[in-house]
């Protein structure tokens, strides 16, 4: 049996790996480093490219029971996160770099894995799952449309900038754990009301670098809310970021004993500490206007900027009219797609989708009807979002508790409502998985 998956993104590796660890021979081609998208720079694999956070890690919440969904279905992406995590209390987060080369690494090394650097301009006839991303090189994104005659999504996503941990002002800047949970992870560079109100004039008048490196003519922008540039946010109103990003709620200025009026917090980029990225600042404000105005965040005058946040193209597919809950493509038997591409938003979102494609096209490579993860788990709740005929406006989305079936007995405690709804969905996946074990 021989499956060809077309990217080597989290998304991409997720389905090589699943289909390789059951036996699948598995051609991956991956178009690094030959070519880089705008956004992508590192050479290996499953490249984290707007943040390095995964998210919250509490099995309680949306993003972690969603993670323990995918360790149960053997996630290559946690297996690498587990061994590359740095410290951001309650979230999930990593060395990117570390994170990377151990994916690759798991990669290359497989025995039932061909890795082919060469860049794919049409679809391949056999057996496939598309996992080439947002930023699909436009001759496969041609392809992918002639195929399915219809016009691709396009919104823009944006990177926030990342500044070295010896340039931030540690006098002024504090220590503190976002939202009281574990450790000091979150360093915090506080904001007084006045301080507060020039960098907002600032921010909202600075000039935004150009999008037409990454435009189509015929694509209108549309920028995505889930990965919003802190400048556009900014624009809705002068508390927009206040009650976003630049929350407060839970920390005190040891130098002032009170709450600030704002808060810019910065977490771990790598396990060393070296590199710090701020916090919900995805941006697409010129480099030199980056400078400026985040030099006038407190603790960060001195700033060495180790990159510069950017803003790139993102294109999804029209995905509830052309794919099943299985990822499959409804009109091409054998062909799957996987990743942001679909619809799904988020680093483990992506992942997740990469590891249900693989194991329906296993499904498929052995005459067996697709697999159908409950609604009640979060896996298979994005599953049918994505799928869903009946949504018309079509916009990415991310795990959330809200896409979950309510349960028998209303709860109005929202922890102990959260904590039944996971305790439902794993269960439901543990006995999918068994009937799967036991069929395949």
């Amino acid at each position: 049996m021989n499956v060809t998956v077309i990217g080597a993104g989290l998304a991409g590796c997720e389905a090589a790996y699943w289909l390789a660890q059951h036996g699948v021979s598995v051609r991956l081609y991956e178009m690094k480093p030959h070519r880089y998208t705008p956004a992508h720079h590192y050479s290996g694999f499953a490249e984290l490219v707007c943040s390095n956070s995964l998210k919250a890690a509490r099995i309680e919440s949306a993003a972690g029971l969603l993670k323990e969904e995918m360790r149960r279905m053997g996630s290559l992406t946690l297996q690498s996160a587990a061994t590359c995590s740095v410290a951001a209390g309650g979230a999930l987060a990593v060395d990117r770099t570390r994170f990377s080369d151990y994916i690759t690494e798991k990669i290359k090394s497989h025995p039932n894995i061909t890795v082919i650097s060469e860049e794919v301009t049409a679809i391949p006839e056999e057996n496939c799952i598309i996992a080439s991303g947002p930023l699909t090189s436009d001759a496969l994104a041609d392809a992918i449309s002639e195929l399915v005659h219809k016009k691709r999504l396009s919104f823009y996503d944006a990177a926030a900038p990342i500044v070295t941990a010896d340039s931030i002002d540690r006098t002024v800047v504090f220590a503190a754990s976002r939202y009281g949970r574990g450790d000091d992870d979150y360093l915090n560079c506080p904001m007084n009301k006045e301080e507060y109100e020039r960098f907002y004039e600032a921010l909202i008048s600075a000039e935004s670098a150009p999008l037409h490196a990454f435009d189509r003519s015929d694509e209108s922008v549309t920028v995505y809310e889930g990965c919003m540039p802190v400048e556009v946010m900014a624009k809705r109103g002068a508390d927009t970021i206040r009650f976003g990003p630049l929350k407060p709620v839970g920390l005190r200025d040891p130098r002032t004993g009170h709450r600030p009026w704002a808060v810019v917090q910065l977490r771990k980029e790598n396990a060393e500490g070296s590199l710090y990225n701020l916090v919900g600042f995805q941006t697409n404000l010129k480099f030199g206007e980056q400078k400026r105005v985040f030099s006038m965040i407190p603790g960060l005058e001195h700033a060495e900027f180790a990159r510069y946040g950017v803003m790139h193209r993102n294109t999804f597919l029209d995905s509830p009219r052309l794919l099943s809950a299985s990822f499959a493509l409804k009109t091409r038997p054998g062909l799957y797609f996987a990743g942001q591409m679909t619809g799904v938003e988020g680093y483990m979102e992506s992942a997740m989708s990469g590891i249900v494609a693989a194991k329906n096209m296993f499904r498929y490579l052995h005459g067996k009807s697709p697999l159908s993860l409950p609604a009640q788990t979060m896996s298979g709740a994005l599953s049918r979002y994505i799928s869903d005929e009946t949504v018309t406006d079509f916009q990415p989305m991310g795990a959330n508790m809200g896409i979950l079936p309510p349960l028998d007995e209303p709860i109005r405690d929202k922890k102990e409502r959260y904590r039944q709804l996971a305790e439902r969905a794993l269960s439901a996946l543990d006995e999918v998985l068994q009937k799967e074990r036991e069929e395949l």
